[in-house]
């Protein structure tokens, strides 16, 4: 059963392609680029990067494919989730100082980001994962979450 659990799950600070989604983060050889243009936040969305790895000893490429992107979804949730956290709200105070006292507030922000678009996936040469989720404010402002633009 451990063989089926991802093994890394490298953490990134939020990234997001900014405005353009579509440039990839894996070279042709299959190798993570070096550099990346980052950018979390645009006009209408927060955008967030994750990367999995599974488990190498593992026979199935499927498998390690299937864990590295459910790692690097979960990874990319976490980033976003960090991101949120820092965001300023209208009353001048953080979401994440929001949420200390609003438990529904927490779950209702747990819950948008978990429904975060996946727009972008790509596998490494060592079947490792990039995926790249895409939130609209919209969404948070749905939640009760009020941006300071």
């Amino acid at each position: 059963m451990k063989k089926l659990l991802p093994v890394l799950a490298m953490s990134l600070f939020i990234c997001g392609c900014g405005s353009t989604p579509d440039k990839g983060t894996v070279s042709k050889e299959g190798e993570i680029e070096r550099e990346w243009v980052e950018e979390g936040i645009t006009k209408n969305y927060i955008f967030a990067r994750g990367i999995g790895a599974a488990d190498q000893t593992l026979e199935n490429k499927t498998q390690r494919m299937a864990t590295a992107r459910n790692a690097s979804v979960v990874n990319a949730q976490y980033n976003m989730l960090s991101f949120v956290k820092g965001v300023q709200l209208e009353g001048g105070i953080t979401v994440e100082k929001a949420i200390e006292t609003d438990s529904v507030l927490a779950t209702k922000i747990d819950a948008v980001i978990k429904g975060a678009q996946v727009v972008r996936t790509e596998w490494t040469s060592d079947d490792g994962c990039v995926v790249v989720l895409r939130l609209p404010k919209q969404a948070l402002k749905e939640a009760g979450v009020r941006l300071l633009e």
